[in-house]
């Protein structure tokens, strides 16, 4: 960070590596398993076969390791990470929040938000909320992807579970298919699975309204702050022509990227 004028914009380094390649893989993640999933769940209007549905949660099964193991290294690495990666710097429990809120929104308003070099108060609100329901799609989807294709990690115990353990049954279960299961123990299997696949679909509508507003959010406060919000998911640098409020998040600025 080089020394200038009160007023003159200033590059601080915020975003490290590790927070820059979880957001842009979790972008993709999210992407394709939004567009997969919208086709298992039409799969009767695109005239999808058995077989096609199989392969479709397959995929949407296979993405989904990806995007869950992403999301635990997001976790694990708010404990690790330099200081705008951190919970202290993403939750919104720092004492004095509630005022730092009210004083954010009253700078938008009047055109004068205080700035930030990592999330801001409303920021924080958003991401908190974004990684809780990433958080429980990664967990139900598990769930499910034992449940529809006896896949790892808790697919083992659901196809002993649907099987009632018969060892013959267990060798030759395929997904998609009743040929091999214990009906009554099928039919539990199913209730459990219910409300599973149904927080499951409207947490996944819930994802879709949050993300929509997050985009909007960020597009907004970037044309009006002029921080370079957008390209420091890219560059990890914001840009900023005010003090930020946060100074004791500086002290990351010297810290070498992870």
């Amino acid at each position: 960070m080089s020394l200038e004028s009160p007023n003159s914009p200033v590059a601080y380094r915020v975003w490290d590596r590790t927070t820059r390649w979880f957001h842009w893989i979790n972008v993709l993640c999210v992407l394709g398993l939004a567009v997969l999933g919208l086709a298992i769940l039409n799969e009767k209007s695109f005239g999808v076969s058995a077989e096609g549905k199989v392969l479709l949660k397959t995929l949407h099964t296979y993405v989904g390791y990806v995007f869950a193991i992403n999301l635990t290294w997001r976790l694990i690495w708010a404990f690790v990470g330099n200081a705008h990666a951190r919970w202290q710097a993403i939750l919104p429990i720092e004492r004095g929040f509630s005022q730092a809120i009210g004083r954010y929104v009253r700078g938008l308003r009047a055109g004068s938000a205080p700035s930030y070099l990592g999330h801001n108060p409303l920021g924080r609100l958003m991401i908190s909320l974004l990684l809780l329901l990433l958080l429980v799609q990664a967990i139900s989807g598990l769930v499910l992807a034992g449940t529809d294709l006896y896949k790892p990690p808790f697919g083992g115990a659901i196809a002993e579970w649907v099987t009632d353990g018969d060892p013959v049954k267990l060798a030759n279960l395929r997904p998609g298919s009743k040929e091999f299961v214990d009906p009554e123990a099928y039919a539990d299997m199913r209730g459990f699975r219910k409300p599973v696949i149904t927080t499951h679909l409207y947490v996944f509508y819930l994802l879709m309204a949050v993300v929509l507003l997050h985009v909007a959010g960020v597009v907004v406060t970037d044309v009006r702050e002029k921080s370079g919000l957008i390209s420091a998911m890219f560059s990890g640098e914001k840009v900023l022509s005010t003090p930020p409020v946060d100074v004791r998040s500086k002290r990351s600025e010297t810290r070498s990227e992870s």
